[in-house]
């Protein structure tokens, strides 16, 4: 049964989150129509500058992406802290990035002359737009909706572009983190569209490796770090080298099930976060990581079922063997 997107969604069990967009029926995002010979590349540069106004807008921070021919993968952070330093002022600057606001917030933007009722209902519209600031479904909505907006005009067509509502996927601890994210930049890899993770064309690894070989390149979106000491608060704790590295053996790894890989060696990465090799490999396979809508360890996994009030998920079994 489909549940409330803020019963799925929520800070209170993890920050992290895996979201997923397909395209309706035969309906293009990127690539090429093998029928008519169309190419739709062009709109993956859509999506990257979307989401970079996002990134001016928004306090969710990307961990991951890929853009792929029918759909993407989005591993976003809820930044909840952000969101609570900012101004009156910062919270209706960004919120009219995407949005005109009303007649009220206007006024007040133009400088003009109002009463404390009045004052009192702008406080009241921006604390409603602070929460929207860290609000993920408000961020594929502003996102799904301007990319559909653009393909519809350029198909001269009107309905549907997306498949009813993004799927979303809780990341618990940071093996479900690490796991997602090398399991959304293996996308092209997987469907032998790239040899390697440096040719992964729209994808977040080829964005980290390019800023890594050339730290003059002004990157056109802001990705979250990676920073093994925690030094950094808004930060994800692992080192970027050790990170490649996992990328790099799972996609050696994988050979059999798919036309795409790449050629191996032990990530120390693995050792260090105790991850069941054979359970790895199948979840960097096609649909690997889509039997739960949460990812995470036994505890973590139990934290969560306990604050929801549930006794079972869905893919728990495939989860402890995946995620010990």
């Amino acid at each position: 049964m489909t549940r409330a997107r803020n019963q799925i969604i929520s800070t209170v069990d993890t920050p992290y989150y895996h979201c997923i967009a397909r395209c309706v029926r035969r309906a293009f995002l990127c690539g090429e129509d093998p029928l008519t010979g169309r190419s739709y590349e062009h709109r993956r540069q859509w999506a990257i500058d979307r989401l970079a106004l996002l990134q001016q807008v928004f306090c969710i921070d990307l961990c991951a992406y890929a853009v792929m021919s029918n759909h993407y993968h989005l591993v976003l952070c809820i930044n909840e802290s952000a969101a609570e330093v900012l101004t009156t002022d910062e919270v209706i600057e960004r919120w009219c990035l995407l949005y005109k606001g009303p007649l009220l917030i206007q006024r007040y933007r133009e400088g003009a002359s109002l009463g404390k009722a009045e004052y009192k209902a702008i406080a009241e519209i921006v604390e409603l737009w602070r929460s929207r600031l860290t609000d993920i479904s408000w961020f594929m909505r502003s996102l799904n909706e301007h990319i559909a907006r653009q393909a519809n005009k350029e198909d001269r067509c009107k309905g549907h572009f997306w498949e009813s509502r993004f799927k979303s996927q809780a990341l618990l601890d940071d093996k479900a983190l690490l796991t997602c994210m090398a399991y959304v930049d293996l996308n092209p890899i997987r469907a032998g569209l790239a040899e390697t993770p440096e040719r992964s064309d729209f994808t977040s690894v080829q964005l980290r490796i390019s800023t890594l070989t050339e730290p003059t390149l002004l990157a056109p979106l802001a990705l979250r770090s990676f920073d093994p000491r925690q030094d950094a608060v808004d930060a994800i704790s692992y080192d970027f080298n050790d990170y490649l590295e996992l990328v790099d053996y799972s996609g050696r790894a994988i050979r059999d099930d798919k036309r795409g890989y790449i050629p191996s060696s032990y990530p120390s990465i693995l050792q260090r976060l105790d991850i069941d090799q054979d359970s790895w490999i199948k979840a960097m396979r096609p649909q690997g990581i889509h039997f739960s809508t949460v990812l995470g360890d036994s505890e973590h996994l139990k934290n969560y079922l306990a604050h929801r009030r549930q006794n079972y998920i869905v893919g728990s079994a495939s989860l402890k063997r995946l995620l010990q």
